[in-house]
This record gives C-alpha cells, sequence and structure tokens, in this order.
C-alpha cells in the first residue's frame, strides 16, 4: 500500500514536470503496466486531481490546464527543519531527491527560492550526523548571500564572550560533528576564517557584492581549520594500523594522518587527554604514546580503571604504556 501511494504522488510529479506524457511513457518511469497508470489516474481523480487523458492507445495524460497544487503554507523555521531533515534522510539513502522536490514545488514562491538557496551552498561533512539547525532567519540570509555573492554584516560572539561587528563574505555553509558554520572572508581580520552559527547574533546584507576565490572548497576549509584549533597539549602518536584503516576510525577534524614505518602517525592537539587516552582505547589498535608524557600517564589510569571495572587485582605497571621518544 504504502509503496502503491509512493509511485501515485511519483505520477503527480512527473505530470507536474512534463505534462503529456503517454501511457507507455509513464509505465515506463513508474516500473508498473498500463492498466495500473490507468488505476493511477482514478486514484488522483478520486483525491480532486483533475488528470485528463487522450483517446488512443498511446493517449497522453495531462492535468486540467491551469490546476495547481495549493501552496504549502510553513513559517520559515518549519520550511528550515523541514528541507534540513529530508536533506540528511537523502544522504543517509531514507528517502530520495524526489520528496525535497515535491515540497519545494509547493512551497509560496518567495520562500521557496530561499529555501533553494539554502539547499544549493550547503555542505555536509562524512559521515552526515544530525544537527539543530540554526535560527531560520540565519540560515535563510546566509543562503541567498552565498548564493548571489552578496557581503553581509554580522554581530559575532567569541569564545570568550565578545561580541564584535563585522562584514563578511560568505562561500558556504557546512554543518560537521553536529555544528554549523560558515566559511569565508572576514573583513575585520583580512582572512579566510570559519564562524559558528550559533555564535552569530545578526546578520544584514549590504548591497556590496564579492567574487568569491576560484575552486574554494567550504568542507575541507572548515575541517582543516578545526583540526588545527590551538588546544592545550600537542599530542602525537604511532598506531599500528594502516592508513585507510585509521582513516576510517579517527575523524578528519581530530588530526592528521602521516603514514610512518611503524604504522601510521596521528598528530593532533587536544584540549583534555583523558578524552585522547578514551579515543585511542577504542581505536582496537595498538599505538605508542609519542608525546606528552601526560598522555602516558591518562592512558595509564584509564587502564587501571578499566581493570578494576573487571574485577581484577593486579594493575598495569606504567611500563606497560610504551615510551617511543627515540623514534623520530
Amino acid at each position: 500500500m504504502a509503496q502503491s501511494t509512493e509511485k501515485v504522488l511519483a505520477m503527480l510529479e512527473l505530470l507536474q514536470a512534463q505534462p503529456g506524457l503517454t501511457g507507455p511513457e509513464l509505465a515506463r518511469r513508474l516500473d508498473v503496466d498500463g492498466r495500473t497508470v490507468r488505476r493511477y489516474a482514478g486514484t488522483l481523480a478520486d483525491l480532486g486531481v483533475p488528470v485528463q487523458a487522450e483517446r488512443g492507445r498511446y493517449g497522453g495524460y495531462r492535468l486540467l490546464p491551469g490546476y495547481k497544487l495549493p501552496p504549502l503554507m510553513l513559517t520559515d523555521d518549519e520550511a528550515v527543519a523541514v528541507v534540513f531533515g529530508l536533506l540528511i534522510a537523502a544522504r543517509q539513502g531514507v528517502t530520495t531527491p524526489l520528496a525535497l522536490a515535491k515540497i519545494e514545488r509547493v512551497l509560496p514562491a518567495k520562500l521557496r527560492e530561499r529555501v533553494q538557496a539554502v539547499r544549493e551552498t550547503l555542505g555536509f561533512t562524512a559521515p552526515v550526523r544530525a544537527a539543530t539547525p540554526p535560527p531560520a532567519g540565519h540560515l535563510l540570509a546566509l543562503g541567498e548571500a552565498t548564493r548571489s555573492h552578496r557581503r553581509i554584516r554580522v554581530t559575532y560572539r567569541s569564545w570568550r564572550g565578545e561580541d564584535t561587528e563585522r562584514d563578511f563574505d560568505p562561500y558556504g555553509v557546512v554543518v560537521h560533528n553536529g555544528r554549523w558554520y560558515t566559511a569565508g572572508h572576514d573583513h575585520r581580520s583580512g582572512e579566510i576564517r570559519t564562524l559558528r552559527l550559533d555564535r552569530i547574533a545578526s546578520i544584514k546584507g549590504l548591497e556590496v557584492y564579492f567574487q568569491p576565490p576560484a575552486a574554494f572548497d567550504p568542507i575541507a576549509h572548515v575541517v582543516a581549520g578545526l583540526a588545527a584549533v590551538p588546544y592545550r597539549h600537542d599530542v602525537e602518536v604511532l598506531l599500528r594500523t594502516g592508513l585507510a584503516d585509521a582513516a576510517r576510525r579517527i575523524p578528519a577534524v581530530v588530526g592528521t594522518l602521516a603514514e610512518h614505518p611503524g604504522g601510521v602517525l596521528l598528530t593532533c592537539r587536544a584540549e583534555r587527554l583523558d578524552g585522547m587516552a578514551q579515543l585511542l582505547a577504542g581505536l582496537g589498535c595498538d599505538f605508542t604514546v609519542r608525546r606528552p608524557d601526560e598522555l602516558r600517564r591518562e592512558v595509564l589510569a584509564l587502564a587501571r580503571r578499566l581493570e578494576r571495572a573487571a574485577g581484577h587485582g593486579s594493575v598495569v605497571d606504567e611500563g606497560g604504556v610504551e615510551d617511543d621518544h627515540g623514534d623520530q
């Protein structure tokens, strides 16, 4: 039943996009026979959608001239939530882009344009993770400005809690690890920067236009920038595994991976070493902590906690955590 309903709606979408399709054409596209196409046309008519069929073996189907689906009345917040949910579902294989096209088709014209701008300028890192959308007004304004290459003025709160006003040329919007970011040229610093959308208090469009750098990749910029955030501790760990396996297990934002004679060298920065110890323990491969010494102690402390949880009386001697300072 659910499959039949989906195909009836798919037939409606086809007739809206290409009026006059013949019975055999519709049957081929829907992967059904001619009798089923006629039944679908009757179902649409019963639902109040006037479908006309020209006579003859190869007669065409079309909607009654002038007929349009009534606009879907959604608020900006509702439209953004629906579109974002469908984008996530499509990328995870739960639904298809056709569902999003159906929603956009019945949105009021002005909102439809703004929603399409968001869809066209939004990027996701992999794996795709759900994230709570920022205020719809912010996202719609950023989508429009990114697509039209229009400068904006934002009020932005730093991690220290300081509010600053800056002119910004947005090159793209990226969803990464459950958070939303925009990458672009920050005229306050004169550099390409990454801003978190949840720290933007206001956005105002300016009558100034810009040309983004050729082949700029917002996703790559955001991921590389977050990996280089100056956290407290410099970390270097030699992983006893292959590069492909390490890349599957360790998100790009954690740090950089490089082939090494002894395996794979992970280089990164960390604010909390207890969390880094837990990440390393969960990789499922042997490893050597090269620096810092504090990470060795956190790995040892984690090993002791795990032994206690397992009910063993003995503990790992500190020498059990490998020290490979001499291997450069």
